[in-house]
């Protein structure tokens, strides 16, 4: 039993509270993007201080050691690309970068008083030689058709016959229509009718400087009874038999620049190969070839 002055024992017990354990991967993952941070900085601050030649360097370094491709030519199966020796290069061996640097070549300038007098004197010639060329066309065009028209024999042919400007010069084309041809079927020799208008052509030609093209053409129809004669060759002597024909009418041999028989590889409807229309002798007046003064070089 206590005495009175004697102080009670008191005992505290403390328990212990263990928390959970908070770990520390998020300084892991901090720590890796700082790195990542860093590293990229640092690849930014390279590639702004290397050269081209340095970074096609570091390219080739990098690229698979079996094959490696160049870019050439324009196109075709392989799209421009080809396998180069190169791909056969091995890890760590040092590449050669020869880099070619050109410019698109420059228009020479006159730099003389000569040169330029000569300059200016090809630019007039061109553009009077143009406005030549021109009026030579509207007028042959307009003859040819005056000539038709005076003409009971040939007014009936004027559906028969185009003519047109192209980029070679004025064109004049002898066409079949359904029911009219201009040359027998198969035959290299034209009708009398035809004759007559390529003589009628030539009769306005002959007055004109300009030299002249004359090329066959026909439908996609073959040549029929004739073995070993195709289109190719009934064109070319339908051609050659227009060349005689004015020729005779007064046309000189200087002044026929080709004849082309080019059977039925240019159709007037492409649409319809099979077409009449597509038989026809095309004769071209040429425009003038460019004049240039003696001594002038460009």
């Amino acid at each position: 039993m206590a005495t009175p002055n004697q102080q009670p024992i008191i005992l505290k017990k403390v328990k212990k509270v263990v928390h959970g354990h908070h770990g520390g991967a998020w300084k892991i993952a901090y720590a890796d993007f700082v790195t990542a941070m860093m590293a990229f900085f640092l690849l930014m601050w390279l590639i702004s201080m290397t050269t081209p030649e340095q970074k096609q360097g570091l390219a080739d370094y990098f690229a698979p050691s079996n094959v490696s491709r160049s870019t050439s030519g324009a196109g075709g199966i392989m799209g421009g690309t080809a396998f180069d020796e190169e791909g056969a290069r091995m890890p760590g061996t040092k590449p050669q970068v020869v880099m070619t640097i050109s410019t698109p070549a420059q228009p020479k300038s006159p730099e003389t008083a000569e040169e330029k007098a000569a300059a200016a004197q090809v630019d007039k010639l061109l553009k009077e030689k143009s406005a030549r060329d021109e009026r030579n066309f509207r007028s042959a065009a307009e003859s040819i058709r005056q000539a038709m028209r005076e003409n009971p024999d040939l007014a009936e042919l004027s559906r028969n016959v185009i003519i047109d400007e192209t980029p070679e010069g004025l064109r004049i084309q002898i066409v079949d229509q359904d029911g009219r041809s201009m040359f027998p079927s198969g035959n290299a020799e034209p009708y009398e009718r035809t004759r007559q208008l390529i003589e009628e052509v030539s009769n306005i030609l002959i007055k004109l400087p300009n030299r002249v093209s004359i090329s066959g053409h026909t439908d996609a129809n073959p040549v029929e009874g004739r073995p070993g004669y195709s289109n190719w060759e009934l064109t070319a002597d339908r051609a050659n038999a227009t060349r005689r024909i004015l020729a005779g009418a007064g046309l000189s041999n200087d002044r026929i620049y080709q004849v082309i028989g080019k059977a039925d590889s240019e159709p007037l409807f492409p649409e319809d190969p099979y077409m009449a229309a597509n038989r026809r002798l095309s004769i071209v007046l040429l425009r003038e070839a460019s004049v240039t003064p003696p001594g002038f070089s460009p």
